[in-house]
């Protein structure tokens, strides 16, 4: 994407309310679908990853990728799940709060004919409170503004994450990355424009209970 004034996001999701309008569509990058254009809705805070970014990305987990189970937590586009899903993702499923958001990926999903893919419409700290079932690979791209990672890493943590799982972040590239729980590091990272995009590993899943989570 072209460079934006500071206060406005280059990359991923914004809520600001007077973001410049950006074609609706995006190109999945690699894989089965390569190439194929996919549109998504029409709304201010869904801001998907650019190609180049994407693409570093699945460099970094192409060894990870293929038969993984992947959850991509703030959907939005599902630019991220639906290019995992390309790669050979055994399953990933979609979460997102806004109805129009999973009505269009379901949609697209079946366009594509995918396999492996569930949609959820709900809020990402209330899916964690839900009988959890451990991932492989988690996509986290918040709203831009938010300060949801902190708690995503705690409600993670409830046995969402199997062993030596993933977890990606996007996030200011001013702002540092929440504290990590006990036995993550930081596998990769790099920036774009203002964005930070970083590659987390798991290496011992420790699962907590509800109520370390709210405490």
């Amino acid at each position: 994407m072209a460079r934006v004034p500071r206060n406005r996001r280059p990359v991923g999701k914004s809520t600001a309310p007077g973001s410049q309008r950006l074609p609706h569509r995006l190109r999945i990058v690699g894989g089965r679908w390569r190439g194929v254009k996919i549109d998504f809705p029409a709304i201010e805070a869904i801001r998907p990853s650019p190609d180049r970014v994407r693409e570093t990305l699945f460099n970094w987990l192409q060894q990870y990728i293929v038969g993984a189970r992947c959850m991509d937590l703030f959907a939005g586009s599902g630019a991220l799940g639906i290019e995992a899903l390309s790669r050979g993702a055994s399953a990933v499923t979609f979460v997102d709060r806004e109805p129009r958001v999973t009505r269009h990926l379901r949609q697209t999903l079946q366009r594509l004919g995918a396999s492996g893919a569930a949609v959820e419409t709900e809020d990402a700290l209330r899916f964690l409170e839900r009988e959890p079932q451990p991932f492989d690979i988690v996509f986290l791209d918040p709203p831009f503004a938010s300060t949801l990672l902190a708690p995503v890493f705690a409600g993670l943590e409830r046995g969402w994450l199997a062993p030596d799982a993933h977890i990606y972040v996007e996030c200011p590239a001013d702002a540092p990355l929440p504290p990590l729980s006990a036995g993550w590091s930081v596998h990769r990272s790099k920036r774009a424009g203002q964005v930070g995009y970083h590659l987390l590993r798991a290496a011992s899943a420790r699962t907590v209970s509800a109520e370390e989570v709210l405490s």
